[in-house]
């Protein structure tokens, strides 16, 4: 009994197992029904309608995908119109339908994603590439293609690789448009560009011939000249048209298509020799796919079934890929045990009509299908079907072509990952990504008229509108820039610089200058460069410093003048009198210099005392022997002879810093007495800060802001003047008269004050570096010509001749003597006295280790001694008898020696014969050696 239980235990976990096993298959349906939304009629809804065909006829033939179903799609045509698109979503949602590919038109999209969130199907759409549909607001759309923000980047990145500024976006005012736009927008603004002006048109039919030429008019009338067209091609090439009509495919004008000229090329072509007449020299943009054998094969098996009338473009290349990736997701949506099935919404209930909204049903697991898209890890003919995290397929890419003849032609590639190339994308994907400057590259354009010569971008516009420019009326140093009386004209150094700038440009400016200030004193200049900021002026020019907070708000040229703040100081002249020797070293020079002559005196006198006699005797001698021997180096002749090797290692550094020394005071000396020298208490900048006297700056300059702001120093210090002769006499009266110490001013102004003005000077060096520049709106193009026109002027050597003209002259006398140099200082020699100070603590720390050695090593017989003991104060008392008493005992050994080996030798030197007066003698000589050897024992 207990084997049949078990028997029947075995049969139904086997049964179990094979009916888990076999749930894959038996819950896949027969059919699985997925929709298309469209638009038939136009070029990418054609082209798109043959490639869902063909794909489903490829999958339904794989036998190793949605193995026992069958995939069939029923398509329907959109029209490109919200409301049609919305009907048809609505009645594929009536025949079970599972995905739905398409739609074709942002717009569409826009309003299927309402319908398929509430639904939860899947929405994957091949062509529609509206950036903000890949919002968290949509969650059931996939896009399948690529989106316009990389399409946006890409045409950024050109105008940037091309240096250009400013841009006109003409665009359909759809979703597609607007936001295509906007995206271009925040592009430019990365790199610094931006779009000038923005014209939208209407999305219907309605536009007419004359609505297009208005709208060119328009930008025809504007500065850029690089136009982004983002529209469809039945606009783009009525605006193509009127361009022509209007002379705007000529010469110097850009013109930049989006992906919407590409694909029809590619579908379309040959287009007829009018078309594309139109149209030479614009730039598009078409979504790069990479080359494969299954493209090519693809490729090949089109021509066939269409005989040529229809090209194949990249939307229909990922309207292929798109019904594939929906295959390989329900394919793995059943293998994880996914189950078609609907409920309904008790929300959708019909109360009368025939609208049947009760038969709408939602996708019980559709959640499950939309994750297994976005999951989806494949190679189609578009190249990698894989989502980043942000629901975009990886690696976006385009090709950049330049319609040229009868067609067009490849000038390179742009994608994400390494911008714009001339080698395909792939290339870089192996190799860490490089966006610099230097990597980006493209081959030669054909640009409009005809010309490979890269526009420049802008014109000025012939509209009759004159440029405002403000100019200073300025009150002093009308050598720069003055008004003349009774005219609105101006003249002056920086007006002939700008009128020569201009006369050097390749195109017309018409201007009129505009005086700004009262006439009774310099205006601010910050305010006057503020204007521009508000629209009044539309430039300034003048002599306009560059300087830092006012290049924030404005665009400067190249400067034309090099400037920059210096300090003015009275000066005198000073005459070679009495004490005219102490001149050449600071107060605190002379202290150092004798400090050390007095120290090195002692160190030598320490080291030599106990060895050397010279160093020896009462201390009133000892004391004149170091002051002596100290001050006798100075002119290297001392007298006493060192003996220890640390002596002479001390005496040699300090020998060589006092050569120093004297050779510094000498040529200093000598330049005080034979050269006149001129003086002033202000060195320069530093000095003028430290101290508390007023300091002169010239009225409107930003000398006032620098001095306060920068510096630090009190605005009640700050004394405002108004013209040259106010600086003399604030000058000459001095701070103690009700004048100033100083005047702090702009080097051009000081150089020209200074050439009539002979009894001030320029005191230290100049301490900001700045220059001259005409200011123009932020990135204006015209501040680039005008400095490339600056820049000319320099080289031929207009410039110079300007300035020679209005500021060449001088009624000083010619005098080559400046301000008296800085006295010579201690810095200047620290270095010496620090390596003779160390040299100094050097050979007094090893001479006081042998000291304490010695003291160690000595018999200590006083030791034995009640009155000393073992106290601190008696050894004390014996370092200091030990340092003060001569070391005698090895040394007069020696000298013992030497003397007994010389006597010896005039012994030997001696005859046998000598008289008694000789043996006299050297008797007497014995005898006074055994005198001296016995005296110097005795001491």
């Amino acid at each position: 009994m207990n084997a049949i239980v078990l028997l029947s235990f075995f049969f139904a976990v086997c049964g179990l197992f094979s009916s888990i096993h076999s749930r894959n298959f038996t819950s896949r349906p027969a059919v699985v029904n997925i929709g298309a939304i469209f638009s038939f009629e136009t070029t990418i809804g054609r082209v798109a309608k043959i490639a869902i065909e063909e794909a489903v006829k490829d999958v339904n033939a794989n036998s190793s995908i949605l193995r026992g179903s069958k995939l069939v799609v029923s398509m329907h045509s959109s029209n490109c119109s919200g409301f049609t698109g919305m009907v048809e979503a609505l009645r594929f949602m009536e025949t079970d339908a599972v995905a739905i590919i398409g739609p074709q038109s942002s717009v569409v999209a826009h309003i299927i994603s309402q319908v398929v969130n509430e639904l939860r199907v899947p929405l994957l759409s091949f062509a529609a590439t509206d950036p903000t549909l890949d919002s968290l607001q949509f969650p059931f759309f996939v896009r399948t293609t690529r989106s316009d923000l990389y399409q946006m980047a890409a045409i950024a990145e050109i105008v940037d690789y091309y240096g250009w500024k400013q841009v006109i976006a003409i665009f359909i005012d759809d979703d597609n448009g607007r936001n295509g736009i906007l995206a271009l927008s925040d592009k430019l603004a990365e790199r610094r560009s931006k779009i000038s002006y923005k014209v939208g048109i209407p999305p219907d039919s309605g536009v007419t011939r004359g609505d297009i030429m208005d709208i060119l008019v328009k930008v025809a009338l504007m500065e850029p000249r690089v136009v982004v067209l983002h529209v469809n091609p039945k606009l783009g090439f009525s605006i193509f048209s009127v361009a022509k009509y209007l002379g705007m495919m000529s010469n110097g004008y850009v013109w930049i298509a989006t992906d919407w000229l590409s694909s029809y090329l590619d579908s379309s072509s040959p287009l007829p020799s009018e078309t594309m007449n139109i149209m030479q020299g614009v730039l598009a943009l078409r979504q790069y796919t990479p080359d494969s054998d299954r493209k090519r094969s693809f490729s090949s098996r089109w021509s066939n079934l269409t005989g040529g009338s229809l090209g194949l473009n990249s939307y229909g290349l990922y309207a292929y890929d798109s019904v594939w990736l929906v295959a390989h997701a329900i394919d793995a949506f059943f293998e994880q045990g996914g189950v078609i099935s609907f409920s309904n919404d008790s929300r959708l209930r019909s109360e009368g009509g025939d609208l049947h909204l009760d038969a709408m049903s939602i996708f019980d697991d559709g959640l499950l299908l939309l994750k297994n898209v976005l999951r989806s890890d494949l190679v189609g003919l578009t190249g990698p079907l894989k989502f980043d995290s942000d629901r975009s397929l990886i690696l976006p890419a385009y090709d950049v072509i330049n319609v040229i003849g009868t067609g067009y032609r490849q000038i390179g590639y742009w994608s994400n990952y390494s911008g714009l190339s001339t080698v395909p994308p792939e290339t870089f994907y192996m190799r860490p990504p490089n966006r610099s400057s230097a990597n980006q590259q493209l081959y030669s354009v054909i640009w409009p008229g005809e010309t490979v010569l890269k526009p420049r971008g802008w014109v000025f516009p012939n509209n009759g509108k004159q440029l405002r420019i403000g100019v200073p009326i300025r009150v002093s140093f009308k050598e720069f820039v003055t008004k003349v009386q009774g005219t609105d004209m101006f003249k002056g150094f920086c007006i002939d610089v700008f009128t020569a700038a201009v006369s050097l440009l390749p195109y017309a400016v018409p201007y009129q200058f505009i005086p700004f200030g009262n006439g009774k004193e310099n205006p601010s200049y910050t305010e006057l460069v503020n204007l521009i900021t508000t629209g009044f002026f539309d430039a300034v020019v003048g002599d306009i410093a560059i300087v830092t907070n006012r290049t924030k708000i404005v665009d400067y040229t190249q400067p034309f003048v090099a400037s920059g703040l210096v300090v003015v100081a009275p000066f005198r002249k000073l005459n070679s009198g009495a004490w005219a020797f102490l001149l050449p070293f600071s107060p605190l020079m002379w202290i150092v210099t004798a400090c050390f002559f007095i120290g090195v005196g002692t160190v030598v006198w320490i080291l030599e005392h106990r060895i050397n006699d010279e160093f020896r005797g009462p201390p009133k001698r000892q004391i004149i022997t170091i002051l002596w021997f100290s001050l006798s180096t100075l002119f290297f002749a001392h007298r006493e002879n060192t003996v220890s090797t640390l002596g002479r290692f001390v005496l040699i550094i300090w020998l060589f810093v006092v050569l120093i020394i004297n050779s510094s005071y000498t040529a200093s000396l000598t330049s005080i007495l034979t050269v006149q020298q001129l003086f002033s208490p202000i060195s320069g900048i530093d000095s003028l800060k430290e101290s508390d006297e007023p300091i002169g700056y010239q009225v409107g300059s930003f000398a006032e802001y620098y001095l306060s702001q920068e510096l630090g120093i009190s605005k009640s210090r700050l004394v405002p003047l108004g013209s040259p002769e106010a600086y003399a006499r604030a000058l000459e009266l001095g701070p103690k008269k009700g004048g100033v110490a100083a005047v702090v001013d702009e080097l051009p102004y000081v150089e020209l004050f200074l050439s009539t003005q002979c009894t001030f000077r320029i005191v230290g060096q100049e301490f900001t570096k700045s220059g001259w520049g005409f200011a123009f709106p932020r990135d204006s193009p015209l501040a680039i010509d005008m400095s490339t026109a600056i820049l000319a002027l320099s080289e031929n050597g207009d410039l110079q001749r300007i300035h020679d003209k209005w500021l060449m002259h001088s009624g000083c006398s010619s005098d080559s003597t400046e301000l008296e140099s800085d006295r010579l200082q201690l810095k200047s020699f620290s270095g010496l006295f620090l390596i003779c100070g160390l040299a100094c603590f050097l050979a007094l720390f090893i001479y006081f280790l042998q000291i304490i050695r010695q003291l160690y090593s000595a018999p200590t017989v006083e030791a034995a001694s009640p009155l000393q003991g073992s106290s601190r104060s008696g050894r004390l008392h014996r370092l200091l008898s030990l340092m003060d008493e001569k070391e005698d005992q090895s040394r007069q050994k020696n000298k013992r020696r030497k003397v007994e080996r010389s006597l010896s030798e005039n012994d030997g030197d001696a005859k046998s014969g000598s008289n008694t007066k000789r043996k006299g003698i050297e008797m007497t000589s014995g005898n006074h050696l055994n005198h001296v050897i016995s005296h110097d024992h005795g001491q």
